[in-house]
C-alpha cells in the first residue's frame, strides 16, 4: 500500500482528472457515513464505510466486495481516506488481501491527529493542508 500525504493524494488525483472515469482512482472514504457528511468530505469522494454504526466491526470480505462493484476491476487504483489515517490502514489491506494491486491511503486522513487539546485539524490532515472538500 502507498502511504501519500494530503497533498501528494490531492495531485495525484488532479493528475488523473482528465482520464475517462473508469481509469481514475477510485477515491473511498472508508469513515461511517455519518461521519462523511456532517464532519466534511473530499469532493468526489464514494463512501463506503470499513465498519457502521450500531455495530462497528468491520466485514473485511463485504468491504472488499463493495470497493470491486464501485471500481469494477481489481488494478483500478485505490485511494483511501478516513479521519485520521489508522481506518485505512486495515481497509487497505483488506483490499489487497482480496487482490486489488494499486491501493494508497491518505497519510493523516481527514482530519488529522490529535493536538494536545484533544482537536483535531490542528496539526496535520486533508483539511488542515486546506484542500478541497464539503459538507452537509
Amino acid at each position: 500500500m502507498k502511504h501519500l500525504q494530503p497533498r501528494e493524494a490531492w495531485a495525484w488525483l488532479q493528475a488523473q482528472a482528465d482520464a475517462p472515469p473508469e481509469q481514475r482512482p477510485l477515491f473511498v472514504d472508508v469513515r461511517m457515513e455519518i461521519e462523511s457528511l456532517y464532519v466534511g468530505r473530499p469532493p468526489g469522494v464514494v463512501n463506503i464505510p470499513w465498519y457502521e454504526y450500531p455495530d462497528l466491526t468491520p466485514d473485511p470480505q463485504g468491504f472488499a466486495r463493495k470497493v470491486l462493484e464501485e471500481a469494477g476491476r481489481l488494478d483500478r487504483p485505490v485511494l483511501l481516506i478516513c479521519r485520521s489515517g489508522k481506518r485505512t490502514l486495515d481497509a487497505g489491506a483488506a483490499l489487497e488481501a482480496a487482490g486489488f494491486t494499486d491501493v494508497a491511503h491518505v497519510v493523516h486522513g481527514f482530519e488529522g491527529e490529535l493536538d494536545e487539546h484533544f482537536h483535531r485539524s490542528s496539526r496535520n490532515g486533508w483539511r488542515f493542508e486546506g484542500l478541497p472538500w464539503e459538507q452537509m
